[in-house]
């Protein structure tokens, strides 16, 4: 199982990002797939979930309305659309596999929302 994200980096509040993970190793059509976040010096916080086909997705009350979870099951690909930023999304975001905490994460995109 392999989880690579990429596209994150640093950008002004209120600005936007568009994260990716790239899976391969396993039938990515076939899993939930979440996101998560750690902060400098705190615990994981859980964002997000999006069951197989794509149709049925979950926020975390600090993202709703704010961030967009997708995939495309063609390219083995999760995707988190971040709009609306703030200093306090700066984290380390992960990409995991399967619902709740998942059982295999990448190595993580650091996000920085800076003035």
């Amino acid at each position: 199982v392999q989880l690579e994200e990429s596209g994150g980096g640093m950008v002004h509040p209120g600005g936007s990002l568009r994260l990716s993970c790239a899976a391969s190793g396993f039938t990515f059509s076939t899993y939930d797939m979440t996101w998560v976040r750690q902060a400098p010096g705190k615990g994981p916080e859980w964002l997000s979930v999006i069951n197989p086909g794509g149709f049925s997705t979950y926020y975390a009350d600090s993202v709703k309305g704010r961030f967009t979870i997708s995939r495309d099951n063609a390219k083995n690909t999760l995707y988190l659309q971040m709009n609306s930023l703030k200093p306090e999304d700066t984290a380390l975001y992960y990409c995991a596999r399967g619902g709740y905490w998942g059982d295999y994460w990448g190595q993580g995109t650091q996000v920085t929302v800076s003035s």
